[in-house]
This record gives C-alpha cells, structure tokens and sequence, in this order.
C-alpha cells in the first residue's frame, strides 16, 4: 500500500459484517481500526437511532457526511456506515484515503442476519423497505468500490480470507497471510 492511501474503507449494507470483518482484517494486517458510525456517536454523545430520532433523517446525513469528511487515518481499516455511499464528498474523501471494498451480500442473507432496521440507526425512508433499501444502494456500492467481495454463505473468517485475497491480487506486494499470524 502506499503511503497516501494506506487505508481500507469497508462500504456495503447494514449487517454484511463490515464492523466485525473490520475489526479481524485490522488485527490480521496489523492496522488500526475505526468504524465511522461509533466516531458519530462518540462525537455527537448519542446513539445513530437516537440522532435520528432527535434531528431528523436530513439532519442526521448531514452530520455523518461531516463526520466521514473528518476522517484523517492511516494504516487503518475503516468500517463505514451502509448510507455513506450517499454523500459524494465524502466518498470522494475515502477515495483519496485508501482501497474500498464493497462487502457484498445477497438480500436474503441480509434479511435473515437483520432485525429491527430502525433499532440499528439505519437511513430509512418513512415508507422503504429492506429490499428497496437493498435496490437503491447496489448501484451506489458498486460505483465507489475499488474491489467487490462476494460473502454469500461465508462465515467470519471466510469472509475475513475472502478480503484478503482480492485486496492481495490488487497490490503489488502481499498482504500478511494467516499462517504469519497464527501462534504455533
């Protein structure tokens, strides 16, 4: 990686994983990790379904377009809220921060993986459902994904090795493998 866009910006939907694949792609790469919806409630002192509530949905995207342009790392994975692909200034910013990598899964893996949306904090529409959530991201995560990762079926670690294989077939030098990191 170099220097400038040392990072990798996970997007995708709510549920895909990308906290959790987030965190086990920082510990396995030896990067540090952020996930930019715990940098807004942290920031703002309230959970992402209480800021909703309080501000408003068009409030809300404002406040996390403003915190995903605040995001200043390197040598990070970062894990970004599923409606950052909303914002094109701050897509824009990610772009210049690193490789972005679009953690796909299908509908119905998502629908089974997910409870109550509104609980989650997630950008909804008074009348949207999943699946017309699901219809209007796709083409927004794929136009800003530097890579595509299918994770259908795959469990954690799967999917943690699934990410690992398309960033090293994008680099120039490999990525830290398993067994470098595994005790003996």
């Amino acid at each position: 990686m170099n220097k400038t866009k040392s990072n990798i910006i996970l997007i995708g939907m709510p549920g895909c994983g990308k906290s959790t694949i987030g965190v086990l792609l920082a510990k396995r790469m030896g990067l540090h990790f952020v996930d930019t919806d715990l940098f807004i409630q942290a920031g703002e002192g309230k959970s992402l379904q209480r800021l909703i509530e309080v501000n408003g949905m068009r409030q809300f995207c404002e406040i996390e377009c403003g915190y995903i342009e605040r995001v200043d790392v390197t040598n990070a994975v970062i894990a970004t809220g599923g409606s950052a692909v909303y914002y094109n200034s701050a897509m824009r910013h990610l772009q210049t921060l690193g490789t972005i990598v679009y953690m796909q899964l299908p509908l119905g893996e998502l629908e089974k993986r997910l409870g109550d949306l509104n609980a989650r904090g997630v950008v909804l529409e008074p009348t949207q459902t999943l699946k017309t959530l699901y219809q209007k991201r796709i083409p927004l995560y794929e136009k800003w994904a530097d890579f595509t990762v299918d994770l259908s079926k795959l469990n954690h670690e799967q999917s943690t090795e699934a990410v690992l294989t398309a960033l090293n077939r994008g680099y120039d030098r490999p990525l830290p493998s398993r067994q470098s990191h595994s005790p003996q």
